[in-house]
């Protein structure tokens, strides 16, 4: 990247990196970014007050202090996250950096990645949706499925000074799109899948598609490229992509190939590469989550045999597919499915694993602020494979949670709307779930997995639906 500086003080000496106006520090290096919500560029002169030294802003950024070092880049966000990875020592030449991308599976790959490398004895770092490990200390929440490249380099920096070997991380759409990765060295890149997701952010599904392959076109040629052969999309990411190519696929014949033989609410037997093995996690979609898991690993260079065994030890992870069961003979299942193709998944899995013949209660809600496209279609799939349904809020944020409703309940057939209840209050409808579930009834939850939070109109509130669901089924 080019940088040009134009400067009255030639030599300012930096003492940190920060694109935040509030948590600038005397000595600091500021860099002006523009976001989706405001413009770096317009905080610099408080950048300055506040001790800035030196100022990374865009060719086009008005002229300001000329006693403050100014530098000129063309995309102050891709010049964060290369100054970034230099500022903190490129800790990911120094690690063995894996990406996950995709619209599902991503939370729950890395984590099993991190747990299966862990049991082999590895010491491995992760970045997830859910938390951020660094090999040594308790976990952090994390706050971004991808975090900003300051963040994302100095965790990086701990995992490989605490000896890591590893890391695993989610990279989401929004992260490739804004430049959030850019200076990380990848070892190997994995595509999940692709269905609608996030079109409140990107302008059409080929372009959230075009966005997810810039993850892979940039890959070098000794990284590996991993895409899930059941989706038509894989072979698209691997276009004029210079790394080596890989499948995995429960359906057809790939380098990485998995069958299931059968399917209980306890686990699966399935065979990966012709080796037979239990795992503890249900259902089809976690089946390819584990073959996805197990091609990762041996890319990586771990012994096939070796894997199998791990892959029999791993657990399941907060928030997906989570499941308790009451004394009553009820079982809850807590599931982060917030899109059309996860809430089929994991609705799908549910029917093949319900040899008690149960009712299904489906809990369900949308999340305000987002692609409201997606609200019929939920409901339209919950209602036609659930016995009943209760359409609730999830995260309405800055939306009215009657109106998330009203669109939702577009998606509900006419002959099923008598089988259908809306409750706004996401407490209430899960209470009513678990007094209306009988002996061998299912209820599932769906949308918010593993959040601990609601957020309504600007302030986040503790809300878990697990412990709820806990508390409700044993009462």
């Amino acid at each position: 990247m080019e940088i040009a500086a134009k400067t009255g003080n030639s030599n300012p000496e930096v003492g940190g990196i920060t694109f935040d106006s509030r948590q600038v520090n005397r000595g600091d290096l500021f860099v002006a970014v523009r976001g989706t919500q405001s413009d770096g560029h317009m905080f610099i002169d408080q950048a300055i007050q506040s001790g800035a030294v030196a100022i990374i802003c865009e060719e086009d950024a008005p002229e300001g202090d000329s006693e403050v070092a100014r530098i000129y880049v063309p995309d102050s966000q891709k010049a964060l996250a290369h100054m970034a990875a230099v500022f903190y020592g490129h800790p990911s030449r120094e690690l063995q950096l894996v990406g996950v991308t995709g619209t599902n599976g991503k939370t729950t790959i890395v984590t099993l990645l991190h747990q299966l490398h862990e049991i082999l004895g590895f010491k491995a770092g992760l970045i997830s949706t859910i938390q951020v490990l660094v090999g040594g200390g308790a976990a952090r929440p994390a706050t971004h499925t991808t975090p900003d490249p300051l963040q994302i380099n100095a965790s990086l920096r701990e995992m490989a000074d605490n000896g890591c070997e590893y890391c695993f991380m989610e990279v989401s759409s929004h992260a490739i799109d804004q430049d959030r990765i850019d200076g990380l060295d990848f070892n190997g890149a994995v595509f999940t899948n692709l269905t609608r997701d996030h079109l409140d952010y990107h302008k059409d599904f080929r372009e959230y598609l075009e966005v997810k392959k810039r993850f892979f076109d940039y890959l070098p040629v000794d990284a590996f490229a991993l895409v899930n052969g059941d989706d038509k999309n894989g072979k698209v990411m691997q276009q004029n992509c210079d790394a080596e190519k890989y499948s995995y696929s429960l359906r057809s014949l790939c380098e990485f190939r998995g069958k299931i033989g059968e399917m209980h609410l306890e686990g699966s037997a399935m065979t990966i590469n012709d080796i037979e093995v239990w795992v503890k996690l249900p259902g089809r979609f976690n089946a390819g989550n584990l073959l996805c898991v197990y091609a990762v690993s041996v890319l990586l260079g771990q012994h096939p045999e070796d894997v199998i065994k791990a892959l029999s030890q791993l657990s399941f992870v907060p928030g997906r597919f989570e499941t308790f069961g009451s004394k009553r003979g009820t079982t809850g299942i807590v599931d982060y499915a917030h899109t059309p193709d996860a809430l089929q998944n994991v609705l799908d899995t549910i029917l093949e694993v319900n040899v008690g013949g149960g009712e299904v209660i489906t809990v369900l809600g949308a999340g305000g602020n987002r692609d409201k496209g997606k609200r019929p279609e939920m409901a339209r799939i919950a209602a036609g494979a659930s016995h009943k349904v209760i359409l609730t809020s999830d995260n309405p944020r800055n939306e009215d949670p009657e109106s998330i409703l009203d669109d939702m309940m577009e998606g509900i057939p006419s002959d099923l709307r008598d089988v259908t209840m809306r409750i706004v209050s996401r407490e209430e409808a899960i209470r009513t779930a678990c007094i209306i579930a009988g002996e061998k009834d299912i209820i599932l939850l769906a949308g918010k997995g593993h959040e601990t939070t609601q957020e309504i109109q600007g302030q986040k509130r503790p809300f878990d639906d697990m412990a709820i669901l806990k508390r409700h089924l044993k009462g």
